[in-house]
């Protein structure tokens, strides 16, 4: 497993309760600039339509060695699920305050995928929580590691 790009700030915003791993439909253009490593999910979230999940919102940079300009950046993609998972997912999704937004974008087997994160929006109060937390362990781990050493 490659992976292309994270989305840290997926995490920090939005409580993940279920993962789910699903395939995209990519042009060529689009996956060599995959393979170069330039995406960006920061503003992407997964939108149902027709029965049909779609990535809106994801960047993939231009491939500057592709023929007639290539893709375009912020196009929609479409996401490869089985139907069951689909209706699934949509159910929850439809769920008051549950959303499903992109965690990563990796390559499995030479084919991309991108991870999916079913999960609530976290509070201001619980995202300061969090960061409290994370600066504590991190503390923690400073002190053994000096205990260690001395």
């Amino acid at each position: 497993m490659k992976a292309i790009t994270t989305n840290r700030r997926a995490r920090h915003d939005y409580q993940i309760t279920e993962t789910f791993e699903a395939g995209l439909v990519l042009q060529g253009s689009e996956v060599k600039s995959l393979r170069a490593g330039t995406a960006n999910l920061k503003d992407a979230y997964v939108m149902f339509r027709e029965g049909e999940a779609w990535l809106i919102g994801a960047y993939i940079a231009p491939y500057s060695f592709s023929r007639e300009g290539g893709h375009h950046p912020e196009r929609e993609r479409k996401l490869l699920l089985h139907k069951k998972e689909i209706e699934k997912i949509a159910s929850k999704v439809a769920e008051r305050g549950l959303t499903l937004v992109p965690l990563g974008m990796y390559f499995k087997e030479g084919r991309a995928k991108v991870e999916l994160g079913l999960g609530r929006g976290k509070a201001r109060y619980d995202k300061r929580h969090a960061l409290k937390e994370k600066q504590q362990k991190r503390e923690m781990d400073r002190a053994v590691r000096r205990k260690g050493r001395v």
